[in-house]
């Protein structure tokens, strides 16, 4: 298929967006799919590769047959990208509007996993009624967040309560929504899903952090942090974060891919700390690398990403609105 795959865009992860776009070209060209390139700059102007600089962002995607939007953050993963290829009826990887813009917000998302009793740290929304009395029960540290950015982008660790006023003001910087949220002391897990209606999760993995915690430096820096996989989990700890891989990527609405992420405490008892429905997605991000463990090389994951773009557009169509 000829696949339009679509990089940069217009939030703080636009070079990350670029190396996994770069990635993903390559991986859907050794796949057998030919590949147009499309770069969203940094101020909204979209470059078609080999087309006229003034061409429109509808237009540089017209011939295409399927869309694969290596997009991350604001602009591009919550949901805005995905209403503009559901207006042209163009097949797109990943999720859908609604699941990609609640599930880059962080509120909204906790706020769903809420109402479905899903385990996951407490947590408040700064500048709601209560909220600072909240954040004195949950203790400290607490982590303070923008609600709708990734990349660890803004987030400030609040060591006493009278940080906590300067790290609301910094997240505000980036999002005027803000969560606060109480520590989990357990490991970082991370679980690959790969699928639709019925989905498949790759072996755990753990991060490993060479820094005080897993800050944009550490994701992004040679040597920032460490890939264990297979997560060295007791047997049943493992089966949970699958479990709840799968659970949360259904109640959320996901579809094609998403990574979800856990704090598996000491007594055993697995958290979900949140799902990205557009992680990174270079050949040695951690997406990949954990569905490479689990038998999925990384240009038949490109593959199969298409192929569950066009299933799902087809079912869509299926419906009358």
């Amino acid at each position: 298929m000829r696949v339009a795959v679509l990089s940069g865009g217009r939030s703080s992860e636009h070079d990350v967006s670029l190396r996994s776009g770069a990635s993903v070209a390559r991986g859907l060209e050794q796949a057998g799919h030919e590949v147009v390139a499309v770069t969203i700059e940094r101020d909204g102007r979209w470059r078609v590769e080999g087309a006229p600089a003034s061409l429109t962002p509808a237009g540089g995607l017209l011939g295409a047959d399927a869309a694969f939007p290596a997009l991350h953050g604001a602009f591009g993963e919550d949901g805005s990208v995905q209403g503009l290829l559901e207006l042209l009826d163009l097949p797109y990887v990943g999720s859908d509007v609604l699941a990609s813009a609640s599930c880059l917000d962080k509120l909204t998302l906790k706020r769903l996993f809420a109402t479905a009793a899903v385990p996951q740290v407490e947590f408040a929304a700064a500048g709601e009624a209560g909220w600072r009395e909240r954040c004195e029960a949950m203790g400290l540290p607490l982590w303070v967040k923008p609600s709708r950015m990734g990349s660890s982008v803004g987030i400030s660790r609040v060591s006493a309560l009278d940080q906590l006023d300067a790290a609301v003001d910094l997240a505000r910087r980036h999002d005027p929504r803000v969560i606060v949220e109480a520590s989990a002391g357990g490991r970082e897990i991370e679980c690959s899903v790969l699928g639709n209606e019925e989905p498949l999760t790759s072996l755990p993995g753990e991060i490993v952090t060479h820094a005080e915690w897993y800050d944009f430096e550490a994701k992004y820096e040679q040597g920032g942090m460490e890939l264990r996989v297979p997560a060295p989990l007791a047997a049943e700890e493992t089966a949970r974060v699958r479990e709840l891989a799968a659970s949360t990527f259904a109640l959320a609405g996901c579809s094609g891919l998403a990574r979800c992420d856990f704090f598996v405490e000491p007594g055993g008892e697995v958290l979900v700390n949140e799902i990205n429905t557009m992680p990174g997605f270079t050949e040695t991000s951690v997406y990949a690398k954990l569905l490479e463990a689990s038998g999925i090389g990384y240009a038949e994951l490109c593959d199969r990403l298409v192929e569950l773009a066009v299933e799902r557009h087809h079912h869509t169509r299926s419906y009358e609105f």
